[in-house]
């Protein structure tokens, strides 16, 4: 925890919000009106990467001089620029902020924020006040940047800075992965609704006192910060129970548990200095909202001042240890040595002094290293001492410096790499070899001849499971999948495994019983077939049967070599994040949300990587397959607008759009579902949702569904929709797809 800034818990992943705010908040325009819109020239599918989005960055690393970049960012480190001195001559701490800041917006409740497409370049990230100056540093390595070109990302290079800047000051590191991709505009990501930012009196998202608890998917405990307000909450320090319950609360939505939080916070806080040497109103505005002439740069201050030091940032003022480039265990040393006293920097925060240091524990100026500054520590380093759990584990790390040490590259390398999914997608020379139970560790599985799955495909047909069981036992396996962190997937058939076996959305009983009999034609096949392959072929199997029913003869593409995990390589409450409360494609609302329905189905289709025609050919094939979640009241029923469930057709968008039906609410679903009557006879004909009813009403939606409803698009509707589920049943096989890079 970087205090130049100021339990995963289940239910409703937009809970508190009432419109689209909940999946997007307050957008950049609302921030900032008058900044220049490029919103007209990425309409049609236009794109802003300058490569086309065709640009390979896994193949361009491995195209590196990796040991001269790293040398010429560790000759950066002490290379200090007169327009932005480094404080005690080296730029260690502030890298070191930079990259703890690119990935530390990640998230387990979406898998969105991190490091893996180096956001920190655009709004709102690069106007948060949690990163205050730190545009500065993204300039400072702008020179190696143009360098190194497109061999590097600038989403790789914040990290691998980071790493860096840890190793110059003898700090452990416990390796890099390569190989993180760029993007050109900000990413779509849900920060919260609040209308302001946290320096200008916003409270914090917890209050227990009104049952207020954080909201899901959020992680930051305000608006504008990575994690914490180090004043403590709502800035007060004699909240000590508070700063702990905050702390423990959003670090371990970013995955962090007690004892990385401690290591973290401890190890950030051994190099550096706080900064709050004038009070705010000194400083001029964020980037984004800067005057053009500053080419982005904001929070500036007379150039003089800068010189000399005197800039603010968190508003806090000053060194955690008497040696700030230097790794040691100086923090814990001093925070247990001394009792310590409230005090407020020059900018007017709270922060925390030791009472009568000894001369030898004073901090170097940052500009004049004959001058001695008392140390200090924010209240959120207090709660470390102040925490009983906290304190057991702080006392410990005092006492094991070894322990520490391994601790701290451990935490900082999962805090840098944990949005960048499975480990075969990581790149470079210093990729630790040890598997971590974060990684999700999947065992290779046995690639099939195309006979095999033929004779797989069969067997499935012939089990005595229907096509509905099977599609659902297949989506429920493989729509785990999170483009945002590259999390789930159908790869290690982790759906046999708690905590998915058991979710409410896939049915448990039914998908017990899908998978007992898959498991007895994997136990009989003398191939070598996995579960997880094999979960894969059932569903693709049903696909062809229900395309060659309609008299459709298709071949639903499948790739083999998925592997099956183990519970002891399953971090079963690191998974409980993916469980859907939402998942439209199937029909399944775990209850009524203050959300739109269709809102989350949106939200859904985005982690898939799903376009909008992908997305609407999915769920009404899905529709007609009668692959839905089970209700008390319509079973199998509701949504599957078709009278032959079980055969791909396009049914669901004919029937959604026929001018004789006229749609009522169900009275007590509170909007929620829906009856279907024929127009002139007045008799029930569907039940539907507003998942599906969606598709009719929203014009843009309503246009794709035309298209595939109309004659002669049959062909259209059965491409896209086999096409959408391959990209579904394939998502996580990085396996494959990244094995050219590693030869």
């Amino acid at each position: 925890m970087d205090a130049e800034t100021g339990s995963i818990s289940g239910g409703c992943p937009f809970s508190g919000n009432t419109d689209m705010r909940a999946l997007f908040g307050r957008t950049n325009r609302d921030w900032w009106p008058d900044s220049l819109q490029l919103d007209i020239l990425t309409q049609h599918g236009k794109t802003v990467d300058p490569f086309g989005g065709e640009f390979d960055y896994a193949e361009a690393f491995n195209t590196l001089d990796y040991n001269a970049l790293k040398a010429d960012i560790k000759a950066l480190m002490t290379d200090s620029q007169p327009w932005w001195p480094a404080d005690y001559g080296h730029y260690g701490p502030f890298f070191i902020r930079m990259a703890w800041h690119a990935a530390g917006t990640y998230r387990t409740g979406d898998g969105r924020g991190g490091a893996s497409s180096g956001q920190q370049r655009f709004a709102p990230l690069n106007s948060w006040p949690d990163n205050g100056n730190l545009d500065k540093a993204r300039r400072l390595l702008w020179p190696i940047k143009q360098k190194y070109g497109k061999n590097i990302s600038w989403a790789d290079l914040f990290v691998l800075t980071g790493n860096v800047a840890i190793e110059s000051m003898g700090g452990p590191v416990f390796g890099f992965g390569g190989g993180r991709a760029d993007v050109f505009e900000p990413e779509t990501v849900y920060w919260g609704t609040e209308e302001q930012w946290v320096d200008t009196g916003a409270e914090t998202r917890i209050n227990p006192d009104e049952g207020k608890a954080l909201e899901n998917p959020l992680a930051a405990i305000q608006m504008g910060l990575i994690y914490v307000n180090p004043e403590g909450p709502g800035g007060n320090p004699h909240d000590a129970e508070g700063m702990a319950r905050d702390m423990r609360e959003t670090f371990a939505r970013m995955a962090m548990n007690d004892e990385e939080t401690v290591a973290l916070t401890a190890g950030g806080h051994a190099f550096g200095k706080a900064h709050g040497a004038k009070p705010a109103d000194t400083f001029g505005k964020a980037p984004e909202g800067e005057k053009l002439h500053t080419m982005g740069f904001g929070w500036l201050t007379d150039p003089e001042e800068i010189g000399k030091g005197h800039i603010t940032t968190s508003g806090i003022e000053g060194a955690w240890t008497p040696n700030p480039t230097q790794w040691g265990n100086d923090y814990f040393r001093l925070l247990f040595k001394y009792d310590y006293e409230l005090v407020q920097s020059p900018a007017g925060a709270n922060q925390w002094q030791p009472i009568n240091p000894d001369p030898e524990d004073m901090a170097p100026d940052a500009r004049d290293p004959n001058k001695k500054v008392p140390t200090m520590m924010t209240t959120a380093d207090m709660a470390l001492k102040r925490d009983p759990e906290y304190r057991k584990i702080s006392e410990r790390f005092r006492d094991d410096q070894a322990a520490l040490d391994d601790a701290f590259a451990r935490a900082w390398f999962k805090l840098t790499h944990r949005d960048m999914g499975p480990k075969v997608r990581y790149l470079g020379p210093d990729v630790p070899a040890e598997d971590l139970i974060w990684q999700d560790p999947t065992p290779a599985g046995r690639h099939l001849s195309d006979a095999d799955v033929a004779a797989l495909k069969k067997a499935a047909l012939d089990s005595g499971l229907t096509v509905a069981e099977m599609v659902k036992a297949a989506w429920a396996s493989a729509s785990t999948y999170r483009n945002s962190d590259h999390r789930g997937g159908a790869n290690g058939a982790r759906v046999r495994l708690a905590p998915q076996k058991d979710w409410a959305v896939n049915d448990p009983e039914e998908l017990s019983k899908v998978l007992a009999k898959l498991q007895a034609i994997v136990d009989d096949a003398t191939c070598g077939v996995s579960l997880a392959d094999m979960i894969v072929i059932a569903g693709s199997a049903a696909i062809e049967k229900a395309a060659k029913d309609g008299g459709y003869d298709i071949t639903v593409p499948v790739t083999t070599g998925r592997g099956d995990a183990t519970q002891e390589q399953t971090d079963a409450e690191s998974f409980e994040p993916l469980e859907p409360f939402a998942d439209g494609f199937r029909n399944y609302l775990k209850t009524k949300a203050s959300v739109k329905t269709e809102d989350m189905l949106i939200d859904r289709a985005h982690l898939l990587g799903l376009s909008v025609p992908e997305m609407t050919a999915l769920l009404g094939g899905m529709r007609a397959l009668g692959a839905v979640a089970k209700h008390a009241d319509h079973g199998n029923r509701i949504g599957v607008l078709t009278d032959r469930p079980g055969v791909l057709t396009n049914d669901f968008f004919t029937n959604l759009l026929h001018m004789g039906t006229v749609w009522e609410v169900v009275d007590e679903s509170g909007d929620e579902e829906f009856i279907g009557r024929c127009r002139l006879k007045g008799e029930e004909k569907w039940r539907a949702t507003r998942t599906d009813l969606v598709f009719g009403s929203n014009s843009q939606l309503r246009a794709v569904a035309e298209v595939f409803a109309e004659n002669g698009n049959e062909d259209l509707f059965i491409k896209t929709f086999v096409e959408a589920w391959t990209k579904i049943m394939d998502a996580d096989r990085f396996d494959l797809t990244c094995a050219k890079y590693h030869k």
